[in-house]
């Protein structure tokens, strides 16, 4: 095998697939990067059984070569040390190549690297996914989904299907879902007619393979087609295949959790209540469940206030834009009010309660495709 490659578009494609190599793999093979090259480019590809990430520089695109004087040919070099010898290398291209024992040399400038590399024959095939349960979205589209609900999955092993976002198909929308059970969150998106062919209705995806594939992911029109088997999601773009293995097990009916009617309602600016929030937060960490206090007085005010009795104690007052039904004074996790706020772009929310002891809901003002829902916390 040998090719001369640009360094930076190499250098990417190894930070897209290291996301996926993990230093504790089962199968010794997996800690490291298999390179593949053929007569259309250059394919690397990064796996930890979990997750399985492959990226693919093609040897022109857009009348720009990327790839020159390609002889085919495979090897799997250590992830260790093959991503800082190619991020220091003094030169922009970087000429690769192999013996017939596997041996790897790697040349930039004056600077010229030996590596001990191992056979393909041994690194696990990926699956090739036939499916018929395919759909695209946008690229932007689908970050947003993520960063809007994956937050709130578990990040305890006690119920496994909680570590993960339900994502599901009805009545033309798909819906995002995430809750470790002392919050939600949930986005949906409404899905064009396309959706008759697709016949999954609900799968669980690893909150850590959508964190990963979140960072990836760049924030753009381009499509991304899903493909969904029994127990894998594909993503695919151009020259990105991101491959997660499915959590198994039932998710939970989350839409029982949601109030159907509320008894207070307040109206509020989002980045206001944000930052109050996050000020009162700051004398709450001390207690395990950095809990404030909300309480709602006359003529649209609101008062944040959180005490901690070996710190200390922080009230602030702030207007909110209105209020409908009862007064109301509840408790909650500052985190959890932060997180749920942070992901919502709207200048104002709408947050609905039922009580002191029920759980309420926050969503964007003009925005029913996002909800977040909090169980408030027993201060008494």
């Amino acid at each position: 095998m040998r090719f001369i490659i640009q360094r930076d578009q190499l250098m990417e494609s190894i930070q897209h697939v290291m996301r996926a190599i993990s230093a504790r793999v089962t199968i010794p093979i997996l800690s490291g990067i298999k390179i593949e090259a053929t007569t259309a480019g250059i394919k690397l590809t990064g796996s930890d059984s979990d997750i399985s990430i492959e990226s693919f520089i093609p040897k022109e695109e857009d009348g720009i070569v990327h790839v020159e004087e390609i002889d085919a040919g495979s090897v799997v070099v250590q992830a260790k040390y093959f991503p800082d010898i190619i991020r220091k290398l003094p030169l922009k291209t970087v000429e690769i190549m192999t013996d017939e024992n596997d041996q790897v040399t790697i040349r930039s400038g004056g600077a010229e690297f030996h590596l001990n590399g191992q056979d393909t024959v041994e690194y696990p095939q990926l699956p090739v996914l036939h499916t018929e349960n395919s759909f695209e979205i946008k690229s932007d589209v689908l970050k947003d989904l993520i960063k809007q609900t994956v937050f709130a999955v578990s990040t305890v092993e006690t119920r496994p299907i909680l570590t993960g976002v339900n994502m599901k198909l009805e009545d033309d929308f798909l819906h995002f879902v995430a809750t470790d059970s002392h919050r939600l969150a949930s986005r949906k998106l409404p899905m064009e007619a396309t959706s008759d062919q697709i016949n999954f209705t609900s799968v669980v995806i690893p909150g850590k393979s959508l964190s990963e594939l979140n960072k990836i992911l760049e924030d753009s029109e381009e499509k991304i087609s899903i493909s969904v088997t029994e127990n894998q999601i594909l993503f695919q773009t151009n020259h990105l295949y991101f491959l997660s293995r499915l959590l198994d097990g039932n998710y939970p009916e989350t839409s029982r959790l949601i109030p159907d009617q509320s008894k207070t309602i307040v109206y509020a600016k989002t980045k206001e209540l944000l930052q109050a929030i996050d000020r009162a937060s700051l004398l709450a960490k001390e207690n395990r469940n950095n809990v404030v206090k909300l309480q709602t007085k006359e003529n649209n005010q609101l008062e944040i206030t959180s005490n901690t009795p070996e710190v200390g104690e922080v009230v602030e007052g702030l207007s909110t834009v209105g209020k409908e039904g009862e007064d109301l004074k509840i408790s909650f996790s500052a985190k959890y009010m932060i997180d749920a706020l942070r992901i919502i772009e709207e200048e104002q929310v709408k947050i609905e309660f039922t009580g002191a002891m029920r759980p309420f809901i926050i969503r964007p003002m003009d925005n029913n495709y996002i909800l977040q829902l909090i169980l408030p916390v027993r201060t008494y």
